[in-house]
């Protein structure tokens, strides 16, 4: 099929006329949206996101409406708005885009939320590299100060909020949401478990939070804009609106595309849109939603349930761009950053390489996690370096079964997925680098691997 941007957060964004500040914001109708749906009420807000249908953009994909619900308001606590810009998953960049390029909407979007869920104060947990990202936003918040749009008696409605952005310390635990709970509070992010602490009834400060995600909260505007149920029109049931896609790695034009859900197909993407694999080059593997997602094999076929209900079969480029396609083919989409690899990639070094990045960002709270990161950086490192045995592919595996399910949070499913999917996919591969290792070293001087200084463990 012919794929098309639907742009709708990213509309503005990179236009030649259109700057960071609030004057050029309102001259394309910024705040418009929340002065009207200030006249409403904000449990009419809060029913407009269920009938939108709108899930979460972060990675979870949680419905957005059916979250805000499980606030606590029983409680008398005060309720706080968190929004998560913590953008740390390799290969994702859509959220600094809309702080970098866009900052109002989101500010519109936060504001928006926080009246809908009765929040006073709302947060903006920023990564700790985008320095001027929070530049920005803060700037942004005081031109929204000034002309009424955030602090005492918004509007003269009554309604009063205020926004502060807090900047991270570079920790990718702390895109998980009670992670960053606890750095915001001051504490080493170490997730909570879930339940009790579930941020809707002991969030921030013990108190009823919620944690969205930045593109998810712009979404809030747009929704609120055209209606709920018109909003659950885009897209395709079960995965309402749009996605802004990232592709990177092994393409001619990386770059972020808004399309919308399902209105399209990976081979659409990354064809149209990517250019393709570099000349002379054919693709070998996609991640399709940030490297903590399960990796497939270009060639490889999927039995899946078509739209109509009928049975069918999907190839990797076959797959449609919604949650439900991925979920179908045994992965996920994530956080919708998708990266290329080529056939020039080792696919070992590839792992190994993801393996040291989630081996140095585990926060150490859970032992299989802590240990288990460890043992897979260290296994496949060997294995890059000269000394890989047989065993060890089956050991990979092993190990990276033993993580997953097994963790307060999400993370032990970050490191063990890359693993669980990658080794049973490229286990060609594997043997064929491995044999080649121990040829040569058999070869070197007829010497056990252990006596010419390799490391085996």
């Amino acid at each position: 099929m012919a794929i098309v941007e639907r742009r709708i957060i990213y509309r503005n964004i990179d236009q030649p006329w259109y700057t960071t500040d609030i004057a050029c914001y309102q001259r394309y109708g910024g705040y418009e949206v929340l002065r009207k749906s200030f006249q409403r009420k904000p449990e009419e807000l809060v029913q407009e996101v269920k009938d939108s249908g709108l899930k979460g953009r972060g990675g979870a994909g949680f419905p957005t409406g059916m979250k805000w619900s499980f606030l606590d308001y029983k409680s008398g606590k005060p309720i706080y708005l968190i929004c998560n810009a913590d953008e740390s998953e390799p290969g994702t960049y859509k959220d600094r885009q809309i702080i970098y390029k866009d900052p109002h909407q989101l500010i519109e979007g936060v504001v928006l939320s926080a009246y809908a869920i009765k929040a006073k104060l709302a947060f903006i947990y920023i990564r700790g590299e985008m320095f001027g990202g929070a530049r920005i936003l803060e700037q942004a918040i005081e031109e929204a100060r000034a002309q009424h749009f955030v602090g005492d008696n918004i509007l003269g409605s009554g309604y009063s909020v205020d926004i502060i952005v807090h900047r991270g310390a570079g920790c990718y635990i702390c895109g998980e949401e009670t992670g960053l709970i606890e750095s915001l509070e001051g504490k080493r992010a170490y997730p909570r478990i879930k339940p009790p602490y579930f941020p809707a009834v002991l969030g921030l400060y013990n108190c009823p939070t919620i944690v969205n995600n930045v593109e998810t909260l712009c979404q809030v505007k747009h929704i609120l804009d055209m209606g709920g149920k018109e909003f659950a029109k885009i897209g395709v049931p079960g995965d309402s609106g749009t996605h802004i896609w990232g592709i990177s790695g092994h393409v001619v034009r990386p770059g972020y595309y808004e399309i919308e859900s399902g209105k399209g197909t990976v081979r659409d993407l990354i064809y149209e849109f990517g250019g393709g694999p570099p000349p002379g080059r054919s693709f070998k593997a996609i991640i399709p939603g940030g490297v903590s997602m399960k990796i497939l094999r270009v060639g490889e076929k999927f039995k899946v349930k078509l739209p109509d209900g009928s049975p069918g079969e999907w190839g990797v480029l076959d797959i449609p761009l919604d949650s439900g396609s991925f979920a179908q083919c045994g992965t996920s989409l994530g956080t919708s950053g998708m990266i290329m690899m080529d056939d020039t990639t080792d696919m070992v070094e590839a792992l190994a390489n993801l393996n040291a990045f989630y081996a140095h960002e585990s926060c150490g709270q859970c032992t299989p996690c802590r240990e288990g990161s460890l043992w897979l950086k260290k296994i496949t490192t060997r294995v890059c370096n000269g000394g890989g045995r047989m065993e060890d592919i089956d050991l990979v595996k092993n190990i990276a079964d033993q993580i997953a399910g097994r963790t307060i949070c999400a993370h032990g499913e970050a490191a063990a997925w890359p693993c669980q999917s990658n080794v049973p996919k490229f286990r060609d591969e594997w043997e064929e680098k491995i044999r080649a290792q121990m040829q040569a070293r058999e070869h070197a001087d007829g010497q056990p691997a252990a006596r010419k200084g390799i490391r085996l463990v």
